[in-house]
């Protein structure tokens, strides 16, 4: 499981990485749910408010000429059909990085033998200085 999940999550890393929704809304489970706390607010969504969530912020980076940058923390597997993985996530515009991240806990699943995101837990707007700080192992 551990070769094929790794496949297709450096698949799901390029799909980010290139902005691509019509790829990305094939690796979102139709079940997928999500809560993202910004600035200690909470909001919960679900698969079609987070396509639109998702395009908003490709828009935003196609539009600004960003890129992002992506840095794998973690990954963990929970069961034989299930993953968690740890992302740091900012923007870089111009080459020069947004003074925030975003920390990304997302779990994938295999069904009918295909991985699919199923659900994100997002800590949004963290300041680059606290993110640097952070140990990870």
């Amino acid at each position: 499981m551990e070769n094929t999940f790794r496949k297709f999550f450096d698949r799901y890393l390029k799909v980010w990485r290139t902005s691509s929704l019509v790829e990305l809304k094939n690796l979102l489970a139709v079940d997928y749910k999500a809560r993202e706390v910004s600035d200690g607010n909470s909001v919960d969504f679900e698969y079609e408010e987070s396509l639109k969530n998702w395009e908003q912020a490709f828009n935003f980076v196609k539009e600004s000429g960003a890129e992002w940058d992506i840095i794998e923390v973690s990954v963990m597997p929970l069961k034989d059909d299930e993953t968690t993985v740890i992302l740091s996530v900012s923007l870089m515009i111009k080459g020069k990085r947004l003074e925030t991240s975003d920390l990304f806990m997302q779990t994938f699943k295999l069904e009918n033998n295909e991985w699919k995101l199923v659900r994100s837990y997002i800590e949004a707007g963290i300041p680059l200085s606290k993110m640097n700080q952070m140990q990870f192992n």
